[in-house]
């Protein structure tokens, strides 16, 4: 798990607009027409509609997608009883993850009570507002209570994700090892260790799908939970066995399968080693699991080992359930969580785990081939096609239990609606950042004496990123870093101007020379640009003692391009290089080209400008659906930059058939898909929503980008670099810290695409 520290964490939560979520309105309310529809008098008719027939609330009002987060605060993470006020940075974060998920809005609740009956009749009175609750970091075994009289009382899904989010996705788990190692549900003996609202939650989900009941040793911190113990309530008592056990090792002899819901190192190596023939261990406390992965791996071969943990094989994360079986609940309006939906995610989780991983899903794990087996038995949170398997699947078992009100008939269409409610936007940061982090590469920064490039190293070191290398002076890097204590001690530090880099430098300034010699540099001039810490650093990279090069946070951006293209020089492939912006807007990722580079192309840069664009967005697992924009279309103007496009596009219509591009265009035409459609029918893009725009110069790309930075509402990250030989990227000026860690992932990922030659 990558570190962060209590700083990042506070920072997080408070720079900028304090807390993580927040409330947009969702209709017009630009004009006084706007407002007096929303608010008096235009909202008296649904009001009236509603009283008339109370389930129009579904029709006229967001009820039917809002979801309450509700706590107390008495069981927060595993930090304890730290009350309702403290759980609210949980809440919102679960209301975050419900959103980027599946797009299920949230208001996240606290309730300042430990009484039973205070909490159930608050949560029952403000239930109107919402058509779902998620109840959260509730102890046991109080939660089970509340849980249960919720259910009775309301009409709408009830879910306590502590209980049932686990035991979801662990059971997924558990059907797909059995599988692997041919075993059946009513013959397997299972011990679990932990007692709490997970535990008995995993325990009882097993059983329904077939676990015999008498197959189950549950242990608590005093041991197994026998029926000769006296000092177990009344929802242990439900678990309690007959074997004369004294301890969870006596329990784990002969089993097949151990849940861990309690703590760390409770399991040894010889305890495993007691197990059945295949054992199944899913070591789930977390940070640091019952055994650890390397014990239980070395105590035996035929194991299936899975952990709460991201950094080991087959994660058990509760966001693989929780917002698609509230999607999908949401969607047939259903009166209840019950079993049935609960098995249903289940098994779709599972067999999703079964299905050929789309490439996308590989790339953003740098695998070359995740396959149904042993290491991957649960599937990946990034995986796009969650939404539209466990949330149909869902959806049927409350139709089918008699728990929907409103059916779905269309499955197919419900599953495009699914797909397109969430954009890519947040997720191909996120696909990004997996994929470095599977194979990291050496950067070099080469900015290091400004404090938010140090921060920014520290970052993609602890993320597991990036591997840094700093430049600059190294007595004020080591000041800064211990001054702001930054953990970096471990990072290669270079001071370029030193005496100990004597030798490095006429090494390099001879390769330089070499290259430019007849480009008019001398070997003195070229001995003097390695003082320079941009020449300097890009060498790293071309000698190749670094993989990758980030610089500019301070510099010009012509002062990084000039020596890139002196040294590593553009890609076999292309006589340009070009730039391109990631627009993070509402819809999904828009990318920007040309954006830094190119003033005024003509026909031959434009379809270099448009094929870079399309390798590099593929990088990022998105098909490129690319639109050549000008200020007219399909040849309404002659002459000028419209033409220019015009021939580019039939060049490469006839060069590159399979390539998604069509134009010229204008923007909006682009952008609008029904307009576009109804104005175009003969366009090749029909059917297809653009998500790259090529630009007829770098005037017009320039301020569309820095337009949607400022006015669009949504994150713009880049330039990213495009064309070069090596992993090369510039800053902008200024730049965040957040923006250096994205620039210098998307760096790493480069540089992986240079090694494995899948670039261009």
């Amino acid at each position: 798990m990558a570190k962060i520290s209590k700083e990042d964490a506070l920072n997080y939560h408070s720079v900028g607009r304090p807390g993580k979520i927040e409330v947009v309105p969702t209709k017009p309310y630009s004009t006084q027409r706007d407002l007096a529809l929303a608010y008096s008098p235009g909202v008296a008719d649904p009001c009236l509609e509603i009283e008339k027939n109370p389930s129009d609330v579904y029709k006229y009002t967001a009820k039917g997608n809002l979801v309450a987060v509700i706590s107390n605060g008495t069981a927060v993470l595993g930090l304890g009883n730290l009350g309702a006020m403290a759980g609210k940075p949980v809440m919102e974060g679960k209301g975050l993850l419900f959103k980027i998920f599946a797009d299920i809005d949230v208001f996240d609740i606290e309730i300042d009570t430990t009484d039973i009956d205070k909490f159930v009749e608050t949560v029952k009175e403000i239930s109107p507002t919402f058509g779902g609750i998620n109840l959260e970091d509730i102890k046991a075994p109080e939660c089970f209570e509340i849980e249960r009289r919720l259910k009775e009382a309301l009409d709408i899904p009830v879910m306590h994700d502590d209980q049932h989010g686990t035991a979801i996705i662990s059971a997924a788990g558990i059907v797909n090892s059995l599988e692997l190692v041919n075993k059946k549900f009513k013959d397997i003996k299972v011990v679990v260790s932990g007692a709490g609202a997970s535990a008995m939650a995993c325990t009882n989900l097993l059983i329904s799908l077939g676990v015999n009941k008498e197959n189950v040793v549950m242990c608590d911190s005093k041991g197994p939970i026998t029926d000769k113990r006296s000092d177990i309530n009344k929802y242990k008592k439900d678990f309690t066995t007959t074997r004369n056990l004294n301890s969870l090792e006596e329990a784990m002899v002969d089993a097949d399968v151990f849940l861990g819901l309690s703590t760390k190192d409770v399991v040894s190596k010889a305890m495993v080693k007691s197990m059945a023939d295949n054992p199944i261990v899913f070591a789930m406390a977390n940070p640091d699991p019952e055994i650890s992965y390397e014990d239980a791996m070395d105590a035996r071969t035929d194991i299936i080992m899975a952990t709460g943990r991201s950094d080991y094989p087959n994660q058990v994360n509760n966001v693989l359930g929780f917002p698609f079986i509230f999607r999908g609940a949401l969607d047939v309006r259903a009166t209840a969580i019950n079993e049935e939906m609960k098995k249903a995610a289940v098994y779709a989780i599972a067999s999703l785990a079964k299905m050929d991983v789309p490439e996308a899903v590989n790339a953003a794990y740098n695998a070359k081939n995740l396959k149904f087996g042993r290491e991957y038995i649960i599937p990946k949170p990034l995986d796009p096609r969650l939404i539209t398997t466990v949330a149909p699947a869902v959806a049927k078992a409350a139709m089918d239990s008699g728990a929907a009100l409103n059916p779905i008939t269309d499955w197919d269409a419900y599953k495009t609606t699914l797909a397109e409610r969430l954009g890519l936007g947040n997720k191909i940061i996120r696909s990004i950042n997996e994929k470095a982090k599977q194979n990291p590469k050496s950067v070099v920064f080469a900015e290091a004496t400004n404090f938010k490039v140090l921060k920014a190293a520290q970052v993609v070191l602890n993320e597991g990123l990036a591997k840094p290398i700093l430049l600059g002076n190294v007595e004020t890097i080591k000041e800064l870093i211990k001054d702001n204590q930054l953990d970096l001690e471990t990072v290669t530090i270079i001071d370029p101007r030193s005496k100990e880099e004597t030798e490095r430098r006429k090494r390099f300034a001879n390769i330089l020379w070499e290259k430019r010699k007849r480009k008019g540099l001398t070997l003195d001039e070229a001995e003097e640009l390695m003082f320079n810490r941009n020449y300097f650093g890009i060498m790293l990279v071309e000698t190749g003692e670094a993989d990758a090069f980030v610089s500019g946070t301070s510099s010009k951006y012509s002062e990084i391009v000039r020596p890139a293209l002196q040294i590593v020089g553009t890609h076999p492939k292309y006589n340009h290089i070009a730039g391109m912006h990631i627009v993070m807007s509402k819809q999904g990722p828009l990318f920007f080209a040309d954006t830094t580079v190119n003033m005024q192309p003509d026909a031959e840069t434009i379809i270099e400008t448009t094929l870079l664009t399309e390798s590099t967005v593929k990088k990022y697992g998105i098909d490129p659906v690319m639109a050549m924009i000008s200020y007219s279309n399909f040849g309404s103007t002659k002459g000028g930059s419209p033409s220019t496009v015009q021939q580019a596009i039939k060049i490469i219509h006839k060069s590159h058939p399979d390539i998604m591009v069509d134009g010229e265009m204008q923007a909006n035409f682009a952008l609008n898909q029904k307009n576009r459609e109804k104005k175009f029918p003969f366009s090749k893009l029909k059917g297809k929503k653009v998500n790259t725009l090529i630009f007829p110069n770098l005037s017009s790309g320039n301020a569309a980008y820095k337009l949607m930075q400022e006015l669009g509402g949504g994150e713009v990250i880049g330039p990213v670099l495009m064309g070069m030989n090596k992993s090369i990227q510039v800053l902008q000026i200024e730049s965040s810290v957040r923006e250096i860690v994205y620039m210098a992932t998307i760096a790493v990922i480069d540089a992986q695409c240079i090694e494995e030659e899948t670039c261009m």
